[in-house]
């Protein structure tokens, strides 16, 4: 092999590196991928606003139940 060939592998094993890191980098960055996730959320919620609701009533409800059961509830041991 020629030391021309061994550079110009070398090269591109380099940016074949370079190019794998920033894939990396880019699937790992956390501010990016909340971003899209509101994003997402949002659309959907436009799209259809039914479910969104009624999860909201749903851990309303929930909430709303268990902080009664921590008022009512007889701790007296």
């Amino acid at each position: 092999m020629s030391t021309i060939d061994a550079k110009n592998q070398a090269a591109k094993a380099r940016a074949d590196l370079a190019a794998t890191l920033d894939a990396l980098e880019d699937r790992l960055n956390v501010p990016k991928r909340v971003s899209e996730l509101g994003s997402k959320a949002v659309a959907a919620y436009e799209k259809n606003p039914i479910p969104w609701i009624i999860g909201g009533v749903a851990v309303a409800v929930i909430a709303a139940g268990l902080v009664a059961w921590a008022i009512f509830s007889d701790d007296d041991d």
